[in-house]
């Protein structure tokens, strides 16, 4: 009985990779063994990438808020403590957007807080 390669599948899976590997450069894109390890590093990257980013952008946040509540006197800690007392239950998201783009509304909102 002569044996089953199963050549579909394995052509299939090789496939899959160089297709993923699209775009890379040098042997990176048409090497089947360079590109599945070049793409599994991508891969790991790309997911790490994604919790770094949403670290990046609290940070960012952060620091526009408290850049923007210097200006009326108090410390970013003291402005989230003083939002959570109240209940204002605005995220940094929120807080950034309208320290940046409404300086007006959120004097106020520093004013009512404090």
């Amino acid at each position: 009985m002569p044996r089953s390669k199963n050549a579909v599948a394995s052509r299939a899976r090789r496939k899959r990779i160089l297709k993923e590997a699209k775009g890379f450069y040098g042997k990176r894109k048409n090497v089947y063994t360079v590109a599945k390890n070049v793409l599994e590093k991508g891969l790991t990257y790309r997911y790490v990438g994604r919790k770094l980013k949403k670290r990046e952008y609290r940070t960012l946040w952060i620091a526009r808020i408290n850049a923007a509540v210097r200006e009326e006197g108090l410390t970013y800690s003291e402005f989230i403590n003083l939002l959570n007392k109240k209940g204002v239950t605005l995220d940094r998201k929120m807080l950034a957007d309208l320290a940046m783009n409404n300086p007006e509304s959120f004097k106020t909102l520093v004013a009512s807080v404090k």
